[in-house]
């Protein structure tokens, strides 16, 4: 499906190991950073996450189960030819998601919702790339070997949905530790999002992830709960990265269907 690639980033001092995107973004409309971020999935049965998905998008699936992400991170916003933007340029995000496969046979990131600390962000997200972003009250705070996240939502919708998470980052995994389940969970390119005129995917190039091995201190989380899914089952498979670079580009049409609204 992908190539593979093992570089070394200076800046972060970690093997990274995993596939490369299969494209470039030519003429990215911004430039991200995803840092301190922590992976969190739980599997649900298809159909379960399938009713959340609209036309056009079916659920990907790993031995016959689907999952379901929990993402907390920092985010850095540069844009093409304006730098970062003292108001929004970085912020932490939460985000639940899903992966699907588009009418086209791509495959990538369903968001079922998206927590971020920058107003404006919300704003622009919503409007542009139809995103099911939320403005809330939030914070990382990493602490050598521990990171602590922490979600408390505003607007729109019902105020109140929190995440509180801690986590200890682990040692970097070696190449040959890594799996393709591993890579499946993590190793993702595109984004959808769904306008009234059809689904629509937007690209993220980026290079192969550092992972860590992680593990979970506690958990306090509404963020699935608030999006339609039952409850979480089990302990989270969890991974830990200090983060990639990555280039966003502008959505693109794939097909013509009915999308349902969002709050």
């Amino acid at each position: 499906m992908y190539d593979y690639a093992m570089t070394m980033d200076p800046t972060l001092g970690t093997t990274m190991f995993g596939p490369d995107c299969p494209f470039a973004v030519e003429r990215p409309v911004m430039a991200h950073r995803w840092l301190d971020l922590t992976f969190l999935h739980w599997s649900y049965a298809p159909k379960t996450v399938q009713s959340l998905l609209p036309s056009g998008l079916t659920v990907e699936t790993f031995d016959g189960r689907a999952f379901v992400g929990l993402v907390p991170f920092v985010m850095e916003v540069t844009l093409p030819g304006r730098g970062n933007v003292p108001w929004l340029s970085r912020f932490p995000e939460t985000n639940v998601r899903t992966y699907v496969r588009a009418a086209d046979g791509s495959t990538g990131v369903w968001f079922l919702s998206l927590d971020a600390a920058r107003l404006a962000a919300v704003a622009t997200a919503r409007t542009t790339y139809r995103l099911p972003y939320f403005w809330s009250e939030m914070s990382v705070d990493r602490r050598g070997t521990h990171i602590e996240y922490r979600c408390r939502r505003r607007w729109p919708g019902p105020a109140g949905a929190r995440c509180d998470v801690g986590v200890d980052i682990g040692a970097a995994y070696e190449p040959d530790e890594l799996t393709s389940f591993d890579h499946w969970l993590t190793a993702r390119f595109r984004l959808y999002s769904s306008r009234r005129n059809g689904v629509r995917t937007a690209r993220a190039a980026h290079g192969p992830w550092p992972l860590h091995h992680a593990s979970v201190t506690h958990l306090d989380q509404q963020l699935i709960g608030a999006v339609g899914l039952p409850a979480t089952d089990g302990d989270p498979i969890v991974h830990w990265s200090p983060g990639v670079d990555v280039s966003i580009g502008l959505p693109e049409a794939i097909t013509t269907i009915r999308s349902p609204a969002f709050p």
